[in-house]
């Protein structure tokens, strides 16, 4: 695949023309406030694998509207004193899978979170957390379940689950809470996004061709699921388009990138049709840090940098304060 969104030379100047509700930050502090008022309940459970390098917690702690959420905790073996803590959220379709499949941050000497997401799993990993949220007719996918409003959209769950994912991640005694950093690929881009404008104490975010992000350019740029799901829904729906964008603007990485606050690592593939550079560039731009990066592959698609990633990532680590080095404070 050939370039196909915009050349090179303008993307770093470009803007999405994404609007933000004005009661953008009332809707997020409202769902947040409902969601703890339920005991957040951050269990950890060892788990015996063959695995001589690493420890493994099977977690679970509860989300949105109280349901329990599951993940892994993956420590270095002997961890004894509180490690920087590095909280992963999954691409779209995936779930937390067996622990052996997340060694490499944790190899690095940080302590590392999964959490799984709800409702997902069978399309690759294996997913362990059921979605109790029901939804009106939806396109087969996660983008269109409750879409035509906001309150009962799939991803205000999801998102809401992703901060909780932090809280419970930081009440272990071996996680640092106050060296926290979030990532993920592609839709864990984008809830990485949506944590780093939701929880104003990061040590950074890193996220990787991040998805949900520019809504109103991402679903009429690109053919690719799972954007196309959107155009799919409302090639039946007919009048329900305003109700659509009005609901996705909640939920736009755009907004939630404005409201960053820590350091950021974002990556983007200019060929890449599921996720267009365009959309990424859109979130990356509003982002008001000075701390940030963007690490750009030309002749990529949505599989990014793929390892050659993890490696900017671990260096990027490296270079934050207090993630020094096997992740011991600088």
């Amino acid at each position: 695949m050939a370039l196909f969104d915009l050349s090179p030379d303008k993307l770093p100047g470009y803007r999405s023309a994404s609007v933000e509700p004005e009661d953008f930050d009332a809707f997020w502090s409202r769902t947040l406030a409902e969601t703890r008022a339920h005991p957040l309940d951050a269990r950890f459970a060892r788990v015996d694998v063959p695995l001589t390098t690493v420890e493994v917690y099977d977690a679970s702690f509860s989300g949105f509207g109280g349901d329990r959420i599951r993940g892994w905790l993956v420590l270095p073996a002997g961890t004894s004193e509180p490690l920087p803590l590095v909280v992963e959220f999954l691409g779209y379709g995936g779930g937390r899978g067996l622990p052996h499949t997340h060694l490499l941050t944790a190899s690095a000497g940080y302590a590392h979170f999964v959490m799984d997401t709800r409702g997902q799993g069978a399309g690759w990993g294996g997913g362990d957390t059921p979605d109790p949220g029901g939804s009106g007719p939806a396109v087969p996918g996660y983008m269109t379940r409750g879409i035509d409003d906001p309150d009962g959209y799939y991803y205000r769950r999801v998102f809401t689950d992703a901060v909780r994912a932090v809280e419970a991640a930081r009440s272990h005694p071996l996680t640092d809470a106050s060296r926290t950093v979030a990532t993920g690929t592609s839709q864990g881009g984008g809830i990485t996004l949506a944590v780093g404008g939701l929880v104003p104490d990061l040590a950074g975010i890193a996220p990787n061709v991040p998805f949900l992000c520019d809504f109103p350019r991402a679903t009429t740029l690109t053919n690719k699921h799972p954007y196309r799901e959107i155009g799919a829904y409302l090639n039946v729906f007919r009048d329900r388009v305003a109700a659509v964008r009005s609901t996705l603007a909640y939920f736009d990485g755009v907004h939630f990138a404005a409201r960053g606050t820590a350091p950021a690592l974002f990556s983007t593939a200019l060929e890449d049709e599921v996720c267009p550079p365009s959309t990424v560039y859109a979130a990356f731009n509003a982002y008001p840090v000075a701390e940030k990066d963007i690490k750009v592959y030309e002749f990529n698609g949505h599989e990014g940098g793929g390892t050659h990633q993890e490696a900017a990532r671990l260096a990027w680590l490296r270079g934050l304060e207090g993630f020094g080095p096997g992740g011991r404070a600088a």
